[in-house]
């Protein structure tokens, strides 16, 4: 929702635990996301590249939280950012099971 999660990473003393790329399985088809596991909550954003380019600027310029992995760090750069998918997960409700590669 666009009104809360203006707000989701607010908390100075949130630690990020971890972060990276996943395929998720949706009915039909897969989609590519990038997770943030917080210590109190899991983030789920889908990754979009921007369709305009930034109009002869040096997207290597563009300033990057140097905590973020290589990849995401990258993928900012070329103009891609992540939108919130869903509603965070609490660690507290999120159960994890293991299951058997397709």
């Amino acid at each position: 929702r666009q009104n809360s999660s203006e707000n989701i990473l607010s908390s100075a003393n949130r630690l990020l635990l971890h972060e990276g790329r996943l395929m998720l399985a949706e009915s039909t088809r897969l989609l590519d996301v990038y997770l943030f596991l917080f210590e109190d909550f899991l983030l789920i954003t889908k990754m979009k590249r921007n369709k305009k380019k930034y109009g002869g600027s040096d997207t290597s310029l563009i300033p990057v939280c140097p905590s973020l992995t290589p990849e995401l760090q990258s993928f900012i750069r070329e103009g891609g950012f992540c939108t919130v998918l869903d509603q965070p997960i609490p660690l507290d409700r999120l159960i994890l099971k293991n299951v058997e590669p397709i």
